[in-house]
């Protein structure tokens, strides 16, 4: 009994130290506050048949690069609340011929392409 509850001791200062450290799915940024930053992407995010700027595919690769951070801001409220369908958005790395895009990454409900 002993031993189980140092190990659960040990997870909870885990939890709490990654926390403080703001390691979410972002590092320090929210999702909402990395979701700002893709305002180049609104028309692209919400019809397939729209272009996709130089401007959006930068701030895309930028987050993209982190897979389950990429999801957290296409799933988060910022994004959602703007209208972005999170299907067609997900589709920007794609759009943008990014040849190293996580193809295949599960982000809830959706794959990206």
């Amino acid at each position: 009994m002993e031993g189980s509850l140092k190990v659960l001791c040990i997870l909870v200062l885990l939890v709490i130290v990654g926390t403080v450290n703001g390691a979410g799915p972002c590092g320090k940024s929210t999702p909402d506050e990395e979701a700002m930053s893709l305002a180049p992407c609104a028309t692209a995010a919400q019809d397939i048949n729209a272009a996709v700027s130089s401007s959006c595919c930068s701030q895309v690769k930028r987050i993209g690069q982190n897979p389950s951070c990429l999801c957290a801001v296409m799933l988060s409220k910022t994004a959602t609340t703007s209208g972005v369908n999170p299907e067609i958005a997900l589709s920007i790395p794609k759009r943008c011929n990014f040849a190293n895009r996580p193809v295949g990454y599960k982000c809830g409900p959706y794959t990206l392409p």
